[in-house]
Protein backbone atom coordinates (compact mmCIF):
# COMPACT_ATOMS: atom_id res chain seq x y z
CA UNK A 1 0.00 0.00 0.00
CA UNK A 2 2.88 2.36 0.72
CA UNK A 3 4.23 1.68 -2.75
CA UNK A 4 0.69 2.26 -4.06
CA UNK A 5 0.64 -1.17 -5.75
CA UNK A 6 -2.59 -1.92 -3.88
CA UNK A 7 -4.95 0.93 -3.32
CA UNK A 8 -6.52 1.00 0.12
CA UNK A 9 -10.02 1.39 -1.18
CA UNK A 10 -13.40 0.02 -0.06
CA UNK A 11 -12.95 -3.29 -1.94
CA UNK A 12 -9.69 -4.16 -0.18
CA UNK A 13 -11.16 -3.13 3.13
CA UNK A 14 -14.02 -5.61 2.82
CA UNK A 15 -12.08 -8.31 0.93
CA UNK A 16 -11.49 -10.50 4.07
CA UNK A 17 -15.23 -10.61 4.67
CA UNK A 18 -15.84 -11.43 1.00
CA UNK A 19 -13.37 -14.32 1.06
CA UNK A 20 -14.85 -15.58 4.33
CA UNK A 21 -18.32 -15.55 2.78
CA UNK A 22 -17.08 -17.33 -0.37
CA UNK A 23 -15.35 -20.07 1.66
CA UNK A 24 -18.34 -20.43 3.96
CA UNK A 25 -20.91 -20.78 1.17
CA UNK A 26 -18.72 -22.60 -1.34
CA UNK A 27 -16.79 -24.97 0.94
CA UNK A 28 -17.56 -25.16 4.65
CA UNK A 29 -21.37 -25.40 4.43
CA UNK A 30 -21.26 -28.02 1.59
CA UNK A 31 -18.69 -29.95 3.65
CA UNK A 32 -21.61 -30.85 5.96
CA UNK A 33 -23.08 -33.22 3.35
CA UNK A 34 -19.92 -33.87 1.32
CA UNK A 35 -18.01 -35.12 4.36
CA UNK A 36 -20.56 -35.37 7.20
CA UNK A 37 -19.38 -35.94 10.74
CA UNK A 38 -21.05 -37.01 13.97
CA UNK A 39 -20.58 -38.75 17.31
CA UNK A 40 -19.68 -42.45 17.18
CA UNK A 41 -20.53 -45.20 19.65
CA UNK A 42 -19.41 -48.81 20.22
CA UNK A 43 -22.27 -51.20 21.05
CA UNK A 44 -22.36 -54.87 21.99
CA UNK A 45 -25.47 -56.98 22.32
CA UNK A 46 -26.52 -57.98 25.82
CA UNK A 47 -28.40 -61.20 26.54
CA UNK A 48 -30.58 -61.42 29.63
CA UNK A 49 -29.87 -64.85 31.13
CA UNK A 50 -33.18 -66.41 32.23
CA UNK A 51 -33.03 -70.13 33.12
CA UNK A 52 -35.46 -72.56 31.48
CA UNK A 53 -36.15 -74.23 34.85
CA UNK A 54 -36.63 -72.78 38.31
CA UNK A 55 -34.78 -73.91 41.38
CA UNK A 56 -32.07 -73.28 43.95
CA UNK A 57 -28.61 -72.27 42.72
CA UNK A 58 -25.89 -74.60 43.97
CA UNK A 59 -22.84 -73.28 42.07
CA UNK A 60 -21.78 -70.05 40.34
CA UNK A 61 -18.34 -70.74 38.82
CA UNK A 62 -18.34 -67.72 36.51
CA UNK A 63 -16.30 -64.62 37.38
CA UNK A 64 -17.41 -61.11 36.39
CA UNK A 65 -15.79 -59.53 33.32
CA UNK A 66 -13.85 -62.69 32.53
CA UNK A 67 -13.80 -63.87 28.88
CA UNK A 68 -15.97 -66.92 28.27
CA UNK A 69 -16.48 -69.27 25.35
CA UNK A 70 -19.83 -70.46 24.08
CA UNK A 71 -21.29 -73.25 26.29
CA UNK A 72 -19.10 -72.41 29.29
CA UNK A 73 -20.99 -72.93 32.56
CA UNK A 74 -22.54 -69.80 34.08
CA UNK A 75 -24.29 -71.40 37.05
CA UNK A 76 -25.93 -74.65 38.15
CA UNK A 77 -29.38 -75.28 39.60
CA UNK A 78 -30.06 -78.11 42.08
CA UNK A 79 -30.83 -81.12 39.81
CA UNK A 80 -32.31 -83.36 42.53
CA UNK A 81 -36.05 -82.96 41.74
CA UNK A 82 -35.41 -83.15 38.00
CA UNK A 83 -33.21 -86.24 38.35
CA UNK A 84 -35.92 -87.89 40.47
CA UNK A 85 -38.49 -87.22 37.76
CA UNK A 86 -36.22 -88.71 35.09
CA UNK A 87 -35.62 -91.83 37.20
CA UNK A 88 -39.36 -92.26 37.91
CA UNK A 89 -40.29 -91.95 34.23
CA UNK A 90 -37.45 -94.28 33.23
CA UNK A 91 -38.78 -96.92 35.63
CA UNK A 92 -42.34 -96.51 34.33
CA UNK A 93 -41.11 -96.75 30.75
CA UNK A 94 -39.18 -99.93 31.51
CA UNK A 95 -42.28 -101.54 33.03
CA UNK A 96 -44.50 -100.35 30.15
CA UNK A 97 -42.08 -101.81 27.60
CA UNK A 98 -42.12 -105.11 29.50
CA UNK A 99 -45.92 -105.18 29.50
CA UNK A 100 -45.94 -104.29 25.80
CA UNK A 101 -43.69 -107.25 25.04
CA UNK A 102 -45.94 -109.57 27.01
CA UNK A 103 -49.10 -108.30 25.32
CA UNK A 104 -47.45 -108.65 21.92
CA UNK A 105 -46.54 -112.28 22.59
CA UNK A 106 -50.09 -113.06 23.74
CA UNK A 107 -51.55 -111.43 20.65
CA UNK A 108 -49.22 -113.42 18.40
CA UNK A 109 -50.50 -116.64 20.04
CA UNK A 110 -54.11 -115.53 19.68
CA UNK A 111 -54.35 -115.38 23.47
CA UNK A 112 -54.70 -111.58 23.71
CA UNK A 113 -56.45 -108.71 22.06
CA UNK A 114 -54.88 -106.41 19.50
CA UNK A 115 -56.49 -103.47 21.30
CA UNK A 116 -54.43 -104.20 24.42
CA UNK A 117 -51.23 -104.15 22.34
CA UNK A 118 -52.15 -100.79 20.80
CA UNK A 119 -52.99 -99.38 24.23
CA UNK A 120 -49.61 -100.47 25.61
CA UNK A 121 -47.81 -98.99 22.58
CA UNK A 122 -49.56 -95.68 23.24
CA UNK A 123 -48.47 -95.76 26.89
CA UNK A 124 -44.87 -96.46 25.87
CA UNK A 125 -44.86 -93.57 23.37
CA UNK A 126 -46.29 -91.18 25.97
CA UNK A 127 -43.73 -92.19 28.58
CA UNK A 128 -40.88 -91.80 26.09
CA UNK A 129 -42.07 -88.27 25.28
CA UNK A 130 -42.38 -87.43 28.99
CA UNK A 131 -38.91 -88.85 29.62
CA UNK A 132 -37.47 -86.73 26.83
CA UNK A 133 -39.06 -83.62 28.36
CA UNK A 134 -37.84 -84.53 31.83
CA UNK A 135 -34.31 -85.15 30.54
CA UNK A 136 -34.38 -81.74 28.81
CA UNK A 137 -35.34 -80.09 32.11
CA UNK A 138 -32.51 -81.94 33.84
CA UNK A 139 -30.00 -80.77 31.23
CA UNK A 140 -31.20 -77.17 31.64
CA UNK A 141 -30.19 -77.15 35.31
CA UNK A 142 -26.74 -76.30 33.97
CA UNK A 143 -26.99 -72.80 32.47
CA UNK A 144 -24.35 -72.14 29.82
CA UNK A 145 -23.03 -69.14 27.93
CA UNK A 146 -24.99 -68.57 24.70
CA UNK A 147 -21.94 -67.22 22.80
CA UNK A 148 -18.44 -65.85 23.30
CA UNK A 149 -18.47 -62.97 25.75
CA UNK A 150 -18.48 -62.18 29.45
CA UNK A 151 -20.84 -61.66 32.36
CA UNK A 152 -20.86 -58.30 34.08
CA UNK A 153 -22.10 -57.40 37.55
CA UNK A 154 -22.46 -60.96 38.86
CA UNK A 155 -24.76 -60.68 41.89
CA UNK A 156 -26.02 -64.28 41.82
CA UNK A 157 -24.85 -66.41 44.73
CA UNK A 158 -25.18 -70.00 45.88
CA UNK A 159 -28.45 -70.54 47.72
CA UNK A 160 -30.40 -68.00 45.69
CA UNK A 161 -33.53 -69.18 43.92
CA UNK A 162 -33.97 -68.37 40.24
CA UNK A 163 -37.19 -68.44 38.24
CA UNK A 164 -38.18 -68.72 34.61
CA UNK A 165 -39.78 -65.26 34.54
CA UNK A 166 -38.38 -63.04 31.78
CA UNK A 167 -38.81 -60.02 34.07
CA UNK A 168 -36.34 -61.48 36.58
CA UNK A 169 -33.11 -62.36 34.72
CA UNK A 170 -30.36 -64.00 36.74
CA UNK A 171 -27.50 -62.10 35.08
CA UNK A 172 -26.58 -60.07 32.02
CA UNK A 173 -24.31 -61.64 29.40
CA UNK A 174 -22.41 -59.37 26.99
CA UNK A 175 -21.91 -60.99 23.59
CA UNK A 176 -18.47 -60.15 22.16
CA UNK A 177 -18.82 -62.24 19.01
CA UNK A 178 -19.96 -59.10 17.16
CA UNK A 179 -19.16 -55.42 17.74
CA UNK A 180 -21.56 -52.81 16.38
CA UNK A 181 -20.16 -49.38 15.50
CA UNK A 182 -22.49 -46.55 14.63
CA UNK A 183 -22.42 -42.80 14.07
CA UNK A 184 -25.20 -40.25 14.37
CA UNK A 185 -25.48 -37.99 11.33
CA UNK A 186 -27.88 -35.06 11.09
CA UNK A 187 -30.70 -35.69 8.63
CA UNK A 188 -29.77 -32.67 6.53
CA UNK A 189 -26.29 -34.12 5.96
CA UNK A 190 -27.17 -37.79 5.43
CA UNK A 191 -28.58 -37.52 1.90
CA UNK A 192 -25.47 -38.74 0.03
CA UNK A 193 -24.28 -41.48 2.41
CA UNK A 194 -24.11 -44.89 0.76
CA UNK A 195 -22.78 -48.32 1.73
CA UNK A 196 -19.10 -48.81 0.92
CA UNK A 197 -18.03 -45.19 1.40
CA UNK A 198 -14.86 -44.46 3.37
CA UNK A 199 -15.04 -43.68 7.08
CA UNK A 200 -12.49 -42.29 9.49
CA UNK A 201 -13.09 -42.37 13.23
CA UNK A 202 -11.28 -41.46 16.41
CA UNK A 203 -12.17 -42.71 19.90
CA UNK A 204 -11.59 -41.12 23.28
CA UNK A 205 -10.46 -44.50 24.57
CA UNK A 206 -7.59 -44.40 22.04
CA UNK A 207 -6.69 -40.69 21.82
CA UNK A 208 -4.46 -39.39 19.05
CA UNK A 209 -5.32 -42.25 16.69
CA UNK A 210 -7.53 -42.21 13.59
CA UNK A 211 -8.90 -45.48 12.20
CA UNK A 212 -10.30 -46.19 8.76
CA UNK A 213 -13.38 -48.17 7.83
CA UNK A 214 -16.35 -48.54 5.48
CA UNK A 215 -20.02 -47.63 5.70
CA UNK A 216 -22.09 -50.77 6.19
CA UNK A 217 -25.60 -49.34 6.08
CA UNK A 218 -27.77 -46.38 6.92
CA UNK A 219 -30.44 -47.64 9.30
CA UNK A 220 -33.80 -47.10 7.65
CA UNK A 221 -35.80 -46.42 10.81
CA UNK A 222 -35.56 -44.53 14.07
CA UNK A 223 -37.96 -44.58 17.01
CA UNK A 224 -39.64 -41.31 16.08
CA UNK A 225 -40.84 -42.86 12.83
CA UNK A 226 -42.08 -46.09 14.36
CA UNK A 227 -45.78 -46.77 14.84
CA UNK A 228 -46.74 -49.21 17.59
CA UNK A 229 -50.04 -51.13 17.75
CA UNK A 230 -52.56 -49.22 19.82
CA UNK A 231 -56.28 -49.06 20.45
CA UNK A 232 -56.31 -45.27 20.40
CA UNK A 233 -56.29 -42.70 17.63
CA UNK A 234 -53.14 -40.93 16.53
CA UNK A 235 -51.78 -38.73 19.31
CA UNK A 236 -50.00 -35.62 17.98
CA UNK A 237 -46.53 -35.13 19.34
CA UNK A 238 -43.68 -32.75 18.82
CA UNK A 239 -41.84 -33.56 15.61
CA UNK A 240 -38.07 -33.15 15.74
CA UNK A 241 -35.37 -33.92 13.21
CA UNK A 242 -33.55 -36.64 15.12
CA UNK A 243 -30.24 -37.80 13.61
CA UNK A 244 -29.99 -40.92 11.50
CA UNK A 245 -27.71 -43.79 12.52
CA UNK A 246 -24.98 -44.96 10.13
CA UNK A 247 -23.50 -48.36 10.87
CA UNK A 248 -19.89 -48.93 9.80
CA UNK A 249 -17.05 -51.42 10.18
CA UNK A 250 -13.35 -50.88 10.78
CA UNK A 251 -10.72 -52.14 8.35
CA UNK A 252 -8.92 -53.72 11.32
CA UNK A 253 -11.41 -55.90 13.27
CA UNK A 254 -8.91 -56.25 16.12
CA UNK A 255 -9.36 -52.56 16.97
CA UNK A 256 -13.10 -53.03 17.36
CA UNK A 257 -12.45 -55.98 19.68
CA UNK A 258 -10.23 -53.82 21.91
CA UNK A 259 -12.84 -51.13 22.40
CA UNK A 260 -15.09 -51.51 25.46
CA UNK A 261 -18.82 -51.29 24.89
CA UNK A 262 -19.89 -47.68 25.32
CA UNK A 263 -16.71 -46.18 23.85
CA UNK A 264 -17.46 -42.86 22.18
CA UNK A 265 -15.71 -40.84 19.54
CA UNK A 266 -16.12 -38.82 16.37
CA UNK A 267 -16.62 -40.27 12.88
CA UNK A 268 -16.38 -38.66 9.45
CA UNK A 269 -17.88 -40.13 6.28
CA UNK A 270 -16.48 -39.20 2.89
CA UNK A 271 -19.16 -39.19 0.20
CA UNK A 272 -18.80 -38.70 -3.55
CA UNK A 273 -19.76 -35.01 -3.30
CA UNK A 274 -17.74 -31.88 -2.45
CA UNK A 275 -14.51 -33.86 -2.47
CA UNK A 276 -12.51 -30.64 -2.12
CA UNK A 277 -13.75 -30.47 1.47
CA UNK A 278 -12.54 -33.96 2.37
CA UNK A 279 -9.03 -32.79 3.29
CA UNK A 280 -10.47 -30.14 5.61
CA UNK A 281 -12.59 -32.77 7.35
CA UNK A 282 -9.54 -35.02 7.72
CA UNK A 283 -7.58 -32.20 9.33
CA UNK A 284 -10.45 -31.38 11.72
CA UNK A 285 -10.79 -35.05 12.69
CA UNK A 286 -7.08 -35.31 13.48
CA UNK A 287 -7.27 -32.19 15.60
CA UNK A 288 -10.15 -33.85 17.49
CA UNK A 289 -8.03 -36.98 17.96
CA UNK A 290 -5.25 -34.92 19.57
CA UNK A 291 -7.70 -33.02 21.76
CA UNK A 292 -8.95 -36.38 23.10
CA UNK A 293 -5.78 -36.44 25.22
CA UNK A 294 -7.02 -33.52 27.32
CA UNK A 295 -10.76 -33.00 26.74
CA UNK A 296 -13.08 -35.38 28.65
CA UNK A 297 -16.13 -34.50 26.53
Amino acid sequence: MKLRIIRFNLFWKISPAIWLLVLLVGLFIPMGWGAPSGPALVIRQSVQIVPDVAGEVIDVPVQPNTPLKANDVLFRIDPTPFKAQVDALAAQLKFAELRLGQMTQLAQRDAGRGFDVQQRESEVDQLRAQLTSAQWNLDKTVVRAPADGFVTNVALRRGARVSTLALAPAMAFVDTSETVLGAEIDQINARYIRAGQAVEVTFKFLPGQVFTGKVQAVLQAISTGQASPSGTAVTPKEVQAAPFVVRFTLDDPAIAGRLPAGSTGQAAIFTDHVQAAHIIRRVILRQTALLNYILPF
